[in-house]
């Protein structure tokens, strides 16, 4: 908004010192042109100097096999489905990169190019967990290129270029500011970290690149809100830059594997481990015989950065994690009991594991509301239960804290405020120290999914 203000006051200045001459309709030779008319003609000239240049490396891309024939649907696209878009060329060889789900399962593609040729292209690799994909056409001459720009360096406020093919209107230009950086929870990608710009994107800009000022690739446009105005996200470009690269070399994306469940630090976890709410994330269960139960990482511990980044989110975690190669050794920084320790962790390639996160905080001043009884091997097989100890919930009163918590019955009870619990004596007897109005930390167990909750006992 306030770069919009004063590209307006530019124009009311310019016009404000045009002579009336213009005013009223008369050319102005250009040895009277007016400082501000002159200094909007610059301003212009950036702008169709940029397009200009960046045209020739953008292409349209169409399916020609499998299930990623034809348009893209005019409305929000649904993760991974395919269709025709855009792409941009990142080599005078030949590379082009895209969105997966603009190619969908085709393995050629159709590439149209601004001279309105046109080639195939085969798929070099596709990640799904980005949403990107690299193809490769051979050409008889070096193409036009553009190349990354540091999507780090990013500014909300900044102006940025669109350039696609939306609806088959080849090379579309749309101008705008980044509205937003570091966007997630879009639901769009495993791995989600986008800008966002009201730069105009519309159905077809999908895998098209959207460019700084200096020409560069910032980011790769890759989904629209339909029932929103000026609201579009794009791939950052390092993000971009590191799977193109795995790609190319490799035709398939590797990443790091730490090794553990995890969930955001809400203000009554924050408050029970004695840290400031959003300082690291909880891990809630590590896994054995991986990197972070080798190097000592225990459930309790709030995970704050990786190699010096601040984590302050599960997702950020898991792109920092990803980012780094099987192989390489991170120094993770944890608080466990107010203490701060460093560990060196050697990260394992990733498997097709889920992260683990809890479910959604809610606070209400309610009594417990449990009833619990000892596992037995029936109950765990019942329950999808891989223990042999703990304290299982067999039922949660209505409107009572517990349920406003989103705890029901089969949910095992493994820790009560740090302390292991095995049976219901145990837990009991745990319980039974918490004194009336003080919250109760509970280590929970749902099938295979560890998590944390605070309860407050209304009881003594």
């Amino acid at each position: 908004m306030r770069v919009r203000l004063i590209f307006i006051c530019l124009v009311l200045l310019a016009l404000c010192d045009l002579p009336a001459a213009f005013a009223a309709g008369s050319v102005v030779p250009k040895a009277t042109d007016s400082p501000g008319l002159r200094l909007l003609e610059e301003i212009q000239a950036v702008f169709t100097d940029l397009a200009e240049s960046a045209k020739p490396s953008v292409v349209n891309l169409i399916p020609l096999s499998g299930a990623g024939r034809g348009r893209e649907l005019p409305q929000e696209r649904v993760p991974n489905a395919s269709g025709s878009g855009s792409g941009v060329i990142i080599d005078p060889e030949g590379h082009i990169i895209t969105n997966s789900h603009v190619i969908g399962d085709a393995t050629e593609i159709e590439v149209r190019f601004s001279d309105t040729t046109k080639l195939i292209a085969q798929v070099v690799g596709k990640d799904l967990d980005t949403d990107l994909a690299v193809l490769k056409v051979t050409a008889t001459h070096p193409l036009p290129s553009a190349k990354f720009g540091d999507s780090s360096a990013v500014r909300v406020g900044q102006w940025v270029l669109a350039v696609g093919n939306p609806f088959g209107l080849d090379r579309t230009v749309t101008l705008g500011v980044v509205s937003g950086i570091g966007r997630e929870n879009i639901n769009l990608s495993r791995y989600e970290n986008f800008i966002q710009t009201d730069a105009s994107i519309n159905p077809g800009n999908s895998g098209g690149p959207l460019f700084n000022l200096r020409g560069e690739i910032i980011g790769i446009n890759t989904a629209i809100i339909n029932f929103a105005q000026g609201i579009g996200f794009a791939i950052p470009s390092n993000m971009a830059k590191q799977v193109m690269e795995q790609l190319v070399a490799q035709g398939r994306v590797t990443r790091g594997w730490l090794g553990v469940g995890i969930q955001p630090l809400t203000v009554e976890l924050a408050r029970k481990f004695g840290v400031n709410e959003g300082e690291g994330v909880l891990v809630n269960e590590v896994f054995e015989k991986d990197p972070a139960a080798a190097a000592g990482i225990k459930p309790g511990d709030i995970l704050t950065r990786i190699d010096g980044t601040l984590i302050d989110s599960p997702s950020r975690l898991s792109r920092v994690v990803a980012g780094l190669l099987p192989g390489a050794t991170a120094k993770v920084e944890i608080v466990r009991d107010l203490q701060r320790l460093v560990l060196d962790v050697a990260l394992i390639e990733r498997r097709d594991h889920a992260v683990t996160t809890s479910l959604p905080q809610t606070r209400t001043d309610a009594k417990l509301g449990l009833d619990v009884q000892d596992l037995t091997p029936s109950l765990a097989d019942k329950f999808k239960l891989r223990e042999s100890r703990g304290v299982l919930i067999t039922k949660v009163e209505p409107g009572s804290l517990a349920q406003s918590e989103g705890l029901h019955e089969g949910d095992l009870i493994k820790e009560v405020n740090r302390i292991d619990v095995g049976s219901v004596g145990e837990f009991s007897s745990a319980v039974s120290k918490v004194r009336r109005g003080e919250t109760v930390l509970l280590r929970m167990l749902r099938e295979s999914r560890a998590f944390y909750v605070v309860l407050k006992s209304t009881d003594p």
